[in-house]
């Protein structure tokens, strides 16, 4: 990450549950590069000033001791006569400055207007073209949709980016099939190298590099058809995709080829060769458990952790590959009794 709060403590204590604030001189802070277009709010800043109760630090650019957050509590304290005022260090860049000083003001404090928050999106979209419509949705409390239509105005629809920034901090290709060639690269020259590995250094995901492995194992194309010519679209979830070498289906196509899954579920169910031994019990609640998490797919990778991204990639793939097993020896199996 190109920017990080200072979790050190000068005067050698612990830090205890996250950044140790440090007494900064009140006279050596610098006016914030604030995303509030009409500037400080005087009545809020008085009435900080009256309040008893104790503030949290603000939060300031080590590198220009410009105010990130906090330019109401620190106009307050030179009402109140403070000569020195608590405050956090953030190291990083002016832009970079510039997104924590908007996501701090979206988060606490006196809320920024609508147009104060569309202004900053329209800043970051300019000076941070790195980063995707979703994380500056997130960043501004404005939608991913509204970031899309500021960065398509703004932009003309074009972008000379090849990556995007993600909200989990992560870089990742607008172009699925530069990514899978990326990761083609990378296993040609590493062919032993853990999977991780390989999706860290082409900036895909655990579960493309995978595929791209399998694809060059079998000596395909490492681009999936349905990824050749398009590129990935900023912002928004992602359709689940088709499985490797087979074409996207339509929304029509989906939904017969989930009606037929359903039915033949439902055939099974009545089948009395499964239900009334346990193994075929087990096995229909596999399916129909399978059945149920492909409806909910969409909304269920949405919502991982970033954290957890990868573990859940991994764990994931060796399901698959649980399934693929099973499904060649029942065709071997078939095959025998033609």
């Amino acid at each position: 990450m190109e920017a990080q709060l200072d979790h050190s403590d000068r005067s050698g204590g612990l830090a205890l549950g996250g950044p140790v604030p440090h007494l900064v001189p009140v006279d050596q802070l610098q006016p914030a590069d604030s995303p509030r277009l009409a500037g400080e709010d005087e009545q809020h800043a008085r009435r900080l000033a009256e309040s008893e109760t104790e503030w949290p630090p603000i939060l300031v650019h080590r590198a220009t001791m410009h105010v990130i957050d906090g330019m109401h509590r620190l106009r307050a304290a030179k009402e109140k006569g403070w000569h020195s005022i608590k405050a956090e260090f953030f190291d990083g860049t002016a832009e970079a400055a510039f997104v924590e000083a908007v996501r701090a003001n979206i988060r606490h404090g006196l809320p920024l207007s609508l147009d104060d928050r569309r202004s900053a999106a329209e800043r970051i979209v300019t000076t941070r073209q790195d980063m995707s419509d979703r994380a500056i949705a997130e960043c501004t409390g404005l939608s991913t949709k509204t970031v899309g239509g500021i960065r398509r105005r703004l932009t003309g629809g074009s972008s000379r980016q090849e990556v995007r920034l993600g909200r989990d901090g992560r870089r990742r290709p607008l172009s699925a099939a530069e990514g899978r060639r990326r990761a083609a690269e990378a296993l040609t020259a590493r062919p032993h190298a853990p999977l991780r590995q390989i999706a860290k250094a082409a900036g895909v995901s655990v579960g493309t590099a995978h595929d791209v492995r399998e694809r060059l194992r079998r000596g395909e194309d490492p681009v999936a058809p349905r990824d050749r010519g398009k590129a990935r679209q900023p912002g928004g979830p992602q359709e689940p995709q088709a499985p490797a070498g087979e074409p996207a289906l339509t929304a029509g196509e989906q939904e017969r080829k989930s009606r037929n899954m359903r039915a033949r579920l439902q055939s099974l169910r009545r089948d009395p060769s499964l239900r009334f031994s346990e193994s075929g019990r087990e096995l229909l609640r596999w399916l129909f458990l399978h059945h149920q998490a492909k409806a909910k797919y969409p909304h269920v990778v949405e919502n991982i952790p970033p954290h957890l991204a990868a573990t859940v990639a991994e764990l994931a793939i060796q399901c698959a590959e649980m399934w693929r097993s099973l499904a060649r020896e029942l065709e071997d199996r078939a095959g025998r009794a033609d």
